[in-house]
Parts: structure tokens; C-alpha cells; sequence
């Protein structure tokens, strides 16, 4: 099959896409492309002429092929002992009522909505309902700052906004409808108002008595759209018309907009979910990633229901009330594919192996891993204590921006080797080149690539295609940059290096530098940050900032705490230094250039490894903050 879809890749992926339903057939070519900005604009499209819906495809599709009374979803809160689910019949027709509430408000095909959820069934249902209609749909992870849903709102210019009152996360209540008043308050001093906030009553956290509530704009979910009818007609749309978009950080402090367009991103998602997870009608499959991320679009929304397969959904912490969550939700579903980052495996790891032995897990057939390298010793033991060395492990290597998984094991189908993700999927060619921009072949090391498209890569930034080709274009010439570092070995397998420019990979989610100093500098005692990502054992990678105090502020453990609550502020509780390292001066060459190679060393104590410092203006600064690197 490899062979087929790197030889014939419009062959092989026709034949998957006739699969699905479409309403008129793609013309010819399948697929057109330009990886060289030196021969034009970047251009990537699959599919064009064809004409489907990929909401129709995840739920009209599955409850007319006589599966309407089989499990869509099944959905876990916060506090243990109650869940609740949806067939894919019931599923359709919520998704069909709020698809005619958002019509009646005059959302319209190519219009933006704002989805500012936690890991409710309302999420995919809002997801599905835009798809439906043929809007945008922009999810911004439950976890961001008013700020950062402010610069979403902003770039995006939704038409209304979806949230809720408030969410359980363990013990914690946190109120998301503050945060968003907070950021429609900041939007609109941009010129970008929204007149209407559509939010769900999640009673379990909050009472809507409660609820601090706006009259005019705030509308409760519960009040309105069960009384729109469960049909709704499907807008078909252009295999290259716009699905969604995802915003991603960047190395430069603006969140860049990725934007999926329809046909090739279903077809694709479609089927790296077969495949890369051994998919079989009879699964119960649980992907921990929330809906904010890619990975709970690919791999909890869009993938499973287009193969319609029965998926559970978690809202609240996975160690509450204890780190044997996970198995007893296991347990209780009789969930057959796991899917988690291997930040959590790492946080259960340090729990104990007793909270996992004390479940029997039996129903485990597939272990699968996202969101960033998985090393050798955190595999093992995902292998062995949790898949009791029976369970394949698929350890997927993808981005926000190729839509699904680009290298990962077939579970099976070839021997795996812990921490590497194997082998490239159906149609993806990756490279690895030198800085110079060469191929090198056999057993390497240099800058992964991909040399030609496939049908869920990302068509553009929104709004922005010049940022889209100098960021994955213009590095490499010809070529599609990941970003990211890459061994291959003497058998072929890849090996993740992680990232080679300024952004940190914190519990698989991408967060950039600029971002987070931008966020530092902000406060009002901060002269000047640089940060720099270190090695965690829980995390994978954490935030490690220094930091340049305005002149005569003396350090203390108050201005420390001050200056993390800044962060957590203006990006959200994830992005929050782990470190803050009191810093003088930064190593800066005499062209004013900070040289975050020596600040890598110093924040990582490989203090013998510092190299030259011959070109700094200041050598000396590197011995003050080696001397300040335990205050």
C-alpha cells in the first residue's frame, strides 16, 4: 500500500476517497501542488470540483447505514460515579438543532465561530454543527487566558461565540464565562465586537443564578436551541472550501492561524485513524486530548466518527481524585484503543505503578502516543506495566499543521523500537536534509522535511499566506519544513529529535518563546526576558526564563510569584515559567543578538559545554549567571 501511494499517490488516495460520500466527484487532476516558492505561490489542493460535507459524512452517513442506535459518544465528568452518552441518531439531531440556531442568527457558509469549551459533548456537537452549515469553526483550548482568546477573536472575526459557565478540572471551579467577558471586553477596544455569546449551563459546576451574565449578548444554550427542529439541511461544500481553523503558537509572539480546508483533511483523518490505531468496529476508543488541540480534533472528533466508531469523552482531571482515573474510566467503557501524551505517562509513572495494577485492563488492545517524543524508558513502561507486554504502542509523529498522523507504527504490521515512530504513513515522503538543504540518505541526522503534499496538509495561515511560506517554505526550498530535528537509523526508523527553532513543546503543546517573553516583559518591573525550554520529567519540556529586572528592583520570591501570575494571565496556567532565573544582563553578541545557545547550557547545567563566548560583547555575563543559577 506504501508503495502504491508513493507511486501513484492520485490512484491510491481516489481509491480511499470514493469511500465517502460526495455529493458531485472530484475532476482531474486529484491533486496539484507547489512546494517552490522560487516557481510561484505555495499551492496545495486536494480534490477540488468534489462536493461533499464532512458533517454528513460523520453522522448521516453512519445512522443511514443502519448504525443510528450505535454509541457515538460516551461521555465522562469531573466527579466519578454518573456519565452520560449519545447515539449516533441522538448525536445528528443535537448537532442538527444548533446548526439551525446558528442559521436563524445569521451564520452563513464561510462565517468564523468562536467554540471557548471544555471537554463536554456540546464541544464536537458545536464543531459538527458549523461544519454542517459550512462555517469555520476556531476552538481555542478552555485553558486560555482572556488574552489569548481576545487575540483569537480578533484574527478570526467570529460572528458569535460558544462557551459555558464554568468547568470542573479536579477540584478546581474555573469560571469561563469571565474570561470570555474579559476577552469580548479586550476585542472590542480592536474594533472587533461580538453581539452574541451562546453558553451552555453546566450545572455541575455552576448554577446559572450564579453566572455573572450580560443582557443583550448572553443567550443560554439550554433556553434556545432545543427548540429548533432535529433535521437540517447539509451546505455542501468544495473539497477546498475552509473547515476550521486552529490557531498554533509560533516563534514570533502572534498565534498563527492553520487553516484545514474540507475534502482532503476528511479523507486523510479518515484514515490515519483506521490505520494508525487498528481500528475495528467493535472498539471503544479514548483519546485524552481536548478538543482545543489538533489531536482532539483528528483523533476525537473527525476521525472516529467518520469511521463510525464509538468514542469516550473526559472532562475533567486525569489524577482526580486519583492518578487511578485513567484505568478505572478504562475499566468502566471497556476501552479497547488508549490514546494519551506521554506527559501523562510520565505523571503516572511518578504516581506509582499500584494505581495501575490495582485494574485489571484486560480490554486494552492498542496503546497509542501524541504530541511529542516518547522516550525509551517512558515506552517501556507503557508497554509493560500498562499494556501488560501484549499491547502495540503507536507512537505518532504529526503537527497541527499536517492534519493527521505523518510517521507512525502500523500496530502489527513491523517491529517497533521504543522512542521512535517508525515509519512514514501512506503518501508522506519525508526527508531529512542538511542545513544546506541537501538530502542525506541512510543513517542521519540533520532538519525533517516532507518533499510532497498529502491530502490533510494545511492550505494557508489565515489571512496571512506570506507568514505560511517563509515559516514552512522558504527554509528549505522545495521542501515542507516541520521545524523539527530528526535521526534516522540504520534500519530506516525516524527518531524525534524535537524542535530546532524558538518553541517549546510543554505537555505536547506548542508554546513560543516570544510569547511567553513577550507575556514577562509586560510587567512593569521586567526589563528584559529571554526563555529557553529544559528538559522535565513530567512535562518533556518546561519553561525556563531569564530575566532582566527594571534598574534599582531588588529580586525577591514575591516579584517571582508576580511575574509567573503574569504569564498565567496573559497566556494561561500552561505556558507559566517553571523556572525563573534572576539575570544582570543576557549573553548578547555586539550586534545585540541574545545567544540562547548559551542559555540552553546554563538553564540545562551543562556548564562544560558553553563553547565559544569569545563573540559576546560581555563575556563576563555568562559568569554571573552561572553564579545566580540556584537563587
Amino acid at each position: 500500500m506504501y508503495k502504491w501511494s508513493v507511486e501513484d499517490p492520485a490512484g491510491f488516495w481516489s481509491g480511499i476517497a470514493s469511500q465517502f460520500y460526495w455529493k458531485q466527484k472530484w475532476g482531474q487532476p486529484v491533486f496539484s501542488e507547489n512546494f517552490d516558492f522560487r516557481k510561484g505561490n505555495i499551492k496545495i489542493e486536494w480534490f477540488r470540483g468534489g462536493i461533499t460535507n464532512i458533517c454528513y459524512n460523520c453522522l448521516d452517513r453512519n445512522v443511514e447505514s443502519g448504525n443510528g442506535d450505535k454509541i457515538a459518544i460516551y461521555w465522562e465528568p469531573n466527579d466519578p460515579g454518573s456519565q452520560d452518552s449519545l447515539t449516533y441518531s441522538q448525536l445528528l439531531q443535537s448537532v442538527c438543532q444548533l446548526a439551525n440556531y446558528l442559521k436563524d442568527k445569521g451564520v452563513k457558509k464561510g462565517d468564523a465561530v468562536v467554540i471557548y469549551l471544555p471537554m463536554i459533548m456540546e464541544l464536537p456537537i458545536a464543531m459538527l454543527a458549523c461544519a454542517r452549515i459550512g462555517a469555520l469553526h476556531s476552538v481555542v483550548f478552555a485553558g486560555f487566558s482572556a488574552e489569548s482568546l481576545a487575540q483569537r477573536i480578533v484574527d478570526s472575526k467570529p460572528k458569535i461565540v460558544i462557551t459555558c459557565n464554568a468547568v470542573n478540572r479536579g477540584s478546581k471551579v474555573i469560571t469561563l464565562i469571565d474570561i470570555v467577558d474579559a476577552a469580548l471586553i479586550e476585542s472590542a477596544k480592536t474594533g472587533i465586537s461580538v453581539d452574541l455569546c451562546l453558553t451552555y449551563e453546566n450545572k455541575s459546576a455552576m448554577k446559572r443564578e450564579s453566572t455573572k451574565w450580560q443582557e443583550g449578548r448572553d443567550v443560554w444554550w439550554q433556553d434556545v436551541v432545543p427548540k429548533y427542529p432535529t433535521t437540517c439541511e447539509v451546505e455542501w461544500v468544495d473539497a477546498e472550501d475552509p473547515l476550521f481553523l486552529l490557531y498554533t503558537s509560533g516563534s514570533t509572539g502572534k498565534p498563527k492561524g492553520v487553516l484545514h480546508t474540507t475534502g482532503g483533511y476528511m479523507v486523510y483523518t479518515a484514515t490515519t485513524f483506521k490505520y494508525a490505531f487498528d481500528y475495528k468496529p467493535s472498539d471503544i476508543y479514548w483519546c485524552t486530548a481536548d478538543c482545543g488541540w489538533i489531536t482532539g480534533h483528528s483523533y476525537v472528533t473527525y476521525g472516529p466518527l467518520l469511521n463510525g466508531a464509538t468514542v469516550v469523552i473526559f472532562e475533567g482531571a486525569l489524577n482526580y481524585p486519583d492518578y487511578g482515573r485513567c484505568w478505572d474510566i478504562v475499566e468502566k467503557f471497556k476501552v479497547t484503543i488508549f490514546q494519551a501524551a506521554p506527559t501523562l505517562v510520565r505523571s503516572l509513572i511518578r504516581a506509582g505503578v499500584e494505581y495501575v495494577t490495582r485494574y485489571p485492563r484486560k480490554s486494552l488492545r492498542v496503546l497509542a502516543s501524541a504530541g511529542e517524543p516518547i522516550n525509551p524508558s517512558t515506552w517501556r513502561w507503557l508497554f509493560n506495566v500498562v499494556g501488560d507486554s501484549r499491547c502495540p504502542i503507536s507512537d505518532t509523529w504529526w503537527q497541527t499543521e499536517t492534519g493527521g498522523c505523518m510517521i507512525t507504527p502500523l500496530p502489527g504490521a513491523w517491529p517497533q523500537k521504543p522512542g521512535s515512530a517508525t515509519f512514514p504513513f501512506f503518501g508522506i515522503q519525508p526527508v531529512i536534509v542538511n542545513e544546506k538543504g541537501a538530502e542525506i540518505e541512510g543513517e542521519c541526522s540533520g532538519y525533517l522535511c516532507v518533499k510532497s503534499s498529502w491530502p490533510g496538509a494545511f492550505r494557508t495561515l489565515y489571512g496571512d499566506h506570506e507568514r505560511y511560506e517563509t515559516t514552512y517554505f522558504k527554509p528549505f526550498p522545495g521542501y515542507y519544513f516541520s521545524g523539527d530535528g530528526c535521526r534516522r537509523d540504520k534500519d530506516g526508523y525516524y527518531w524525534l529529535t524535537g524542535r530546532v527553532d524558538d518553541v517549546i513543546n510543554v505537555s505536547g503543546r506548542r508554546i513560543g518563546t516570544e510569547e511567553v517573553e513577550s507575556a514577562l516583559v509586560s510587567h512593569p518591573q521586567c526589563a528584559e526576558a529571554a526563555v529557553v525550554g529544559i528538559e522535565h520529567e513530567v512535562k518533556g519540556q518546561g519553561v525556563y526564563a531569564f530575566v532582566t529586572l527594571v534598574e534599582g528592583v531588588s529580586y525577591s520570591e514575591e516579584l517571582r510569584k508576580s511575574l509567573i501570575l503574569t504569564v498565567r494571565n496573559k497566556i494561561g496556567a500552561f505556558a507559566a515559567p517553571d523556572k525563573i532565573h534572576w539575570a544582570p544582563d543576557l549573553p548578547k553578541t555586539r550586534s545585540g543578538k541574545i545567544m540562547r545557545r548559551i542559555l540552553r547550557k546554563i538553564a540545562s547545567r551543562q556548564l562544560h559545554e558553553l563553547g565559544d563566548t569569545s563573540t559576546l560583547a560581555d563575556p563576563n555575563v555568562v559568569e554571573q549567571l552561572i553564579a545566580l543559577a540556584d537563587r
